[in-house]
């Protein structure tokens, strides 16, 4: 499997994906640490990739999803964004709507 079609499966098999700097209990930068914190007040289970020890995928993503920087959120198969959208969305709501629709829509799989 080629790095992009890992990426794809990725996204595909997780419904809530970040991409980021470490891990959530331990995010390597503050970008990473801010989306994670947001994430977690939303109240659901997330998945999240390491790019630090994913040099191929913190390599190949951007290009993927024509979006730069890290973190990178994907909900539902969409990229949604990065850290200040998160922050942004979240502070009016967007986010935690976002995320409990997407948590109706697939109920079974984020238990």
């Amino acid at each position: 499997m080629n790095v992009i079609e890992k990426i794809k499966k990725q996204i595909k098999d997780n419904v809530i994906l970040i991409y980021m700097k470490g891990t959530p209990t331990s995010p390597s930068c503050g970008f990473s640490a801010q989306s994670v914190q947001v994430l977690a007040e939303c109240g659901e289970k997330f998945a999240y990739v390491d790019i630090l020890t994913h040099l191929d995928i913190r390599r190949e993503l951007p290009r993927y999803a024509n979006w730069p920087t890290f973190p990178q959120l994907w909900v539902d198969g969409k990229l949604i964004g990065g850290c200040s959208i998160m922050l942004e969305m979240f502070q009016n709501g967007e986010l935690q709507k976002l995320i409990r629709n997407t948590k109706k829509k697939y109920e079974n799989q984020l238990k």
